[in-house]
């Protein structure tokens, strides 16, 4: 690991702290106004949230914020394992942290009744149904992120705003359905400090599922990118 793996791994911590903060804080202000912040206000404020922090972490750790995305770096040869590691414990830890502040935040009769913003099936979804739009949406998210942002002679200015997009369009199709996470940390924090753990392995399973998907494509892509001259 580098000699800087320490702010690396702050950078991760801080950007994962803010966006599971915002996402499941979202839920919960949702909670406290009587449902008038709705499912748009919740998905512009995690995918504002996500585009922000992880264009602001882009120089310092690459701006995962998101095990699947560490996860599909790491396959396509971006970041070495130790490092993986050490970013996976680091955006663990921020999520948590985010969310015994808003267990603090909130009082236990608005937090309660939507599990501290984690995530979970609606009724009707069964496990594998949410397995499968968990896995999908991942897999347009880190398809997006490898190929716009994290791929240096890629990235533009309008990277960010990419990746906001295609979170905003997950969540907006899937919110209902899954809670959209789209991401194993977001839902681990505040299913740990709440203790809801209901079909919690959807969330880890199918993201990381997506992950694995996204990065066999992009490289597949990215071959034929660096092999095919343009006509």
């Amino acid at each position: 690991m580098t000699p800087i793996w320490w702010k690396r791994a702050l950078a991760e911590l801080i950007a994962t702290f803010a966006v599971t903060f915002v996402a499941a804080g979202a839920l919960c202000t949702d909670q406290y106004s009587g449902g008038r912040l709705g499912l748009l206000g919740s998905a512009l404020a995690y995918a504002l949230a996500a585009s922000v922090m992880m264009t602001a972490t882009a120089r310092t750790s690459g701006g995962h914020v998101n095990p699947a995305i560490t996860l599909a770096s790491w396959l396509t040869g971006g970041i070495k394992l130790p490092m993986a590691a050490l970013y996976l414990v680091a955006q663990l830890a921020g999520a948590v942290i985010a969310a015994l502040v808003l267990m603090r935040t909130f009082s236990a009769e608005i937090w309660q009744p939507v599990g501290l913003g984690a995530p979970a099936l609606a009724a009707g979804v069964s496990f594998t149904t949410g397995l499968f739009i968990e896995a999908v949406l991942t897999f347009f998210l880190v398809f997006v992120v490898l190929q716009a942002f994290l791929d240096k002679e890629e990235r533009d200015q309008f990277a960010g705003f990419t990746v906001g997009a295609v979170l905003l369009c997950g969540i907006l199709l899937g919110g209902p359905l899954t809670g959209a996470a789209m991401n194993p940390a977001r839902a681990f924090g505040p299913a740990l400090v709440s203790g809801v753990w209901s079909d919690h392995l959807v969330y880890w399973a199918g993201p990381l599922v997506g992950a694995i998907l996204g990065a066999v494509a992009y490289s597949a892509l990215r071959t034929i990118d660096s092999r095919t001259p343009a006509r």
